[in-house]
């Protein structure tokens, strides 16, 4: 994945608000890249030009060689709701995101049940999402994001409204499925730990417009433990960067009526 001179500005109240500024980043095959950084500072904005949402921007980014569009088998995404169909059933939630592929009906539930296991769902097949908690519910959703084997996923805030310790078994659940998929992945977020536990670098954002204040390597060993001192001190580090970056700018985010499935560009 390569983004190259990416800028993004949206018309409001018949001026252009810059969302994005100069955002430059490649990302390499199985790496784990987390867009850390305030409400307001474009990464969710980010996540729609990936998919193909949003095709108005000034720069260039390419997916696996190709500009994004909707539809591109190459990525799935997990959003901060499921947005599971309360009448279907756990397997045919996952089944979904097969849909616009031509298998045969023993090859898909092979699959299926293939990524319910991998989410650790197995028993659940059945199940409506009104019987699942919020940690199962964002497990189906994973599992519908990689059944259709891509070789990117992209998160955003997928864990924010749940529970800590929740958050900690899908942190955890999330990295055996990296090894399990072989996938490259790229989180939005503004949990600092959250960056740390996960990512293998940490893109640290400045808001309005969004643009790279720094890109951290995380050399920690998995599994990171919060309580440890290098853990502390690149949570440290990070508060500091994040503190640097509001260089006073008000912290209300700029929000666009429309902009649907994202209500903001934070």
């Amino acid at each position: 994945m390569r983004l190259q001179a990416v800028s993004k500005r949206y018309r409001v109240s018949g001026q252009d608000l810059p969302i994005l500024s100069d955002f430059n980043l490649d990302v390499r095959r199985h790496e784990f890249i987390a867009i850390l950084g305030e409400s307001g500072c474009g990464k969710s904005t980010l996540l729609r030009l990936l998919i193909g949402l949003d095709k108005t921007y000034d720069g260039q980014i390419l997916v696996e060689g190709v500009a994004p569009r909707i539809g591109n088998d190459e990525a799935g995404i997990v959003f901060q709701d499921p947005r599971l169909f309360p009448w279907l059933s756990v397997e045919k939630n996952v089944a979904l995101g097969l849909a616009r592929f031509r298998l045969d009906r023993r090859e898909a539930a092979r699959r299926v049940q293939e990524h319910i296991a991998l989410v650790g769902l197995t028993g659940f097949e059945r199940a409506l999402p009104h019987q699942l908690s919020g940690g199962m519910a964002q497990r189906v959703a994973l599992a519908r994001a990689i059944v259709a084997h891509p070789g990117f996923l992209l998160l955003d805030e997928p864990f924010s409204a749940l529970d800590a310790l929740t958050r900690s078994q899908m942190h955890d659940q999330l990295l055996r499925v990296r090894e399990a998929a072989d996938l490259t992945m790229l989180l939005v977020t503004h949990d600092v730990e959250e960056a740390i536990c996960l990512a293998d670098r940490i893109v640290v954002m400045s808001p309005r417009p969004g643009r790279i204040r720094e890109i951290v390597d995380v050399d920690l060993p998995h599994p990171r433990v919060r309580g440890e001192a290098a853990f502390q001190r690149e949570r440290e580090r990070l508060h500091g960067l994040l503190g640097k970056s509001r260089g006073g700018e008000s912290s209300n985010a700029a929000v666009v009526p429309g902009a649907s499935p994202f209500r903001e560009f934070a």
